[in-house]
């Protein structure tokens, strides 16, 4: 097909995602559900930034035809002492915020302002979701879809209920983030992206303009 009557947009549209939450909510999990589609059920605290990558396609918001989504996904650890350390290397970049609470933890969700709002501190209102996850473990909940469903209209956004064990509805938040971010983006003819990242040794992001 002539390239200039392709159904395809042009150029694929990278996507810095960063998961945020508390310790041990299942962020690492939900993105190894994700991109590799596995779930290991030992606990291993991510130490630093774990940085995944996962290409995929959606339909174009405005016309026929697809996009192409190169997401880059950081997973970045819970702990508390961590928090104090985080700066604006971690953020910088980032597209859009999937925020993880664990839905057998009542405080993981309270604490998701903490987070939403530590990345809003450096990049601006940007595309969120909020998952929560464990939902497969319904004798063990401290709270219910009502409760993420206020947290999400805080944020005027969407939710999901995620199980990383059964891969309930992992695939569909991360389509959905991804639809909303590029919808946002055609709606206000702003850049796709204007940065590309390389990580540091500790987890950090350089970044470096594409018309460099």
């Amino acid at each position: 097909m002539d390239k200039g009557h392709s159904l395809e947009y042009d150029a694929p549209i990278k996507m810095k995602v960063c998961f945020v939450g508390d310790f041990a909510v299942g962020k690492t999990s939900v993105a190894e559900r994700f991109v590799h589609n596995r779930f290991r059920s030992a606990y291993v605290p991510t130490i630093g930034t774990q940085i995944l990558k996962k290409q995929f396609t959606l339909g174009h918001p405005s016309r026929k035809g697809t996009i192409q989504i190169d997401m880059v996904i950081w997973d970045i650890m819970g702990q508390k002492g961590f928090r104090e350390l985080l700066n604006e290397a971690y953020f910088h970049g980032t597209r859009a915020v999937l925020a993880v609470c664990d839905v057998t933890r009542e405080e993981t969700l309270d604490n998701l302002t903490y987070w939403i709002d530590a990345v809003y501190n450096v990049t601006g209102p940007i595309p969120v979701r909020i998952l929560g996850n464990k939902w497969d473990l319904k004798n063990q909940l401290e709270m219910d879809e009502a409760d993420i469903t206020a947290m999400a209209e805080k944020y005027d956004t969407g939710y999901s209920l995620t199980s990383a064990r059964t891969g309930k509805d992992v695939e569909t938040a991360f389509y959905a983030l991804a639809e909303k971010y590029i919808i946002e983006k055609f709606a206000t003819g702003k850049d796709h992206q204007t940065e590309e990242f390389a990580v540091t040794s500790t987890g950090q992001s350089r970044g470096k303009s594409l018309a460099d």
